[in-house]
């Protein structure tokens, strides 16, 4: 599992031409599935999910990055991405053959935004396999890539 975690001010979420999700402050998170996580266990879901909500990316009072997304009270657009799994090592196209097939991949990226919704309630999300917009404000740019 590829986490893309981006730091914004906000977040807006589109699918055919209509606000579907938003946030304000918090974490703009792209999820991608490789086919190695069809049989993640359950404990790592868990612990991963817990990084990311205790994940330190904004800044205290002193300027340094010492808070979490949970001791500032943001919140978290989770988006499926699966062009996080393209293998972009050889030629000009990307290859999607490691990516999770779709028909294996929604039924874990649900478990996964149920699990994150028990977790941490300010969640919201995006729409498998729709066509998405997203409108963000960048902060920072402070951007993490946590692969599990």
């Amino acid at each position: 599992m590829i986490n893309l975690l981006q730091r914004v001010r906000f977040a807006k979420l589109h699918i055919d031409n209509l606000v579907h999700a938003e946030i304000k402050q918090g974490i703009l998170l792209f999820m991608g599935l490789e086919k190695t996580d069809q049989n993640l266990d359950f404990k790592i879901i868990e612990s991963t999910l817990d990084k990311i909500i205790n994940y330190r990316l904004f800044s205290d009072d002193n300027n340094k990055m010492n808070l979490s997304v949970k001791d500032i009270q943001g919140e978290i657009l989770a988006v499926s991405q699966f062009t996080l799994a393209a293998e972009t090592d050889k030629g000009l196209r990307p290859g999607f053959s490691t990516a999770l097939h779709p028909d294996l991949a929604q039924p874990l990226y649900n478990k996964i935004i149920d699990t994150f919704k028990h977790k941490y309630p300010a969640i919201k999300s995006g729409v498998f396999g729709a066509d998405m917009q997203i409108e963000l404000l960048n902060d920072g740019p402070v951007t993490f890539l946590i692969n599990t």
